[in-house]
């Protein structure tokens, strides 16, 4: 019997783990497997360009992960940085708005310091004297999944408006999945 659940891309207690479908990236590829859905991510958003995601280790909670589908390791690699940009700005908007954030830190590594050679965009949520200094990364974790999926929940709230409501200037649009 199939669990009607599994295949909400939107996580309400658990990471988002969808029927697996043919991988179209590296299979060695962490988020190549995340997009094919063989791999848990608590997501926020899901469309046929990007998947953004939580952190698993994120330097403050609310921590996305914004990935193309398609497999690029760097940015000078990526043809669609304009698709790309236009979900980082929103999820950017969105942990300010769902997370009470003052602002957020945006950042890409292309080669140092990427941990999965899978071009991502970390959107950070940042307050005022939160005691980030540079480029210095001290990593949390969430207290356990049910906390994990109440922040991807709270994001993607934000990244989604009714077809007939104005954006506010954030780029939100209606939920594909639904």
């Amino acid at each position: 019997m199939s669990d009607p659940d599994r295949n909400d891309p939107h996580p309400r207690i658990a990471p988002t783990v969808l029927e697996p479908s043919p991988l179209a990236g590296d299979p060695a590829c962490l988020f190549c497997r995340i997009v094919a859905g063989i791999e848990p991510a608590f997501e926020v958003w899901r469309d046929d360009d990007t998947v953004a995601f939580l952190d698993v280790r994120p330097v403050f909670k609310g921590h996305v992960l914004v990935v193309p589908v398609v497999h690029v390791e760097t940015l000078p690699e990526c043809t669609a940085v304009g698709d790309l940009f236009e979900r980082v700005r929103s999820v950017a908007a969105a942990v300010e708005q769902a997370l009470g954030a003052h602002g957020s830190f945006v950042a890409v590594n292309n080669r140092i310091s990427q941990s999965v050679p899978h071009l991502h965009v970390h959107v950070v949520p940042r307050h005022r004297k939160d005691g980030l200094r540079g480029f210095f990364w001290p990593r949390t974790r969430y207290e356990n999944d049910d906390e994990a999926a109440l922040y991807a929940e709270r994001l993607h709230r934000c990244l989604v408006v009714e077809p007939d409501a104005t954006d506010g200037g954030t780029n939100r649009r209606e939920d594909p999945s639904t």
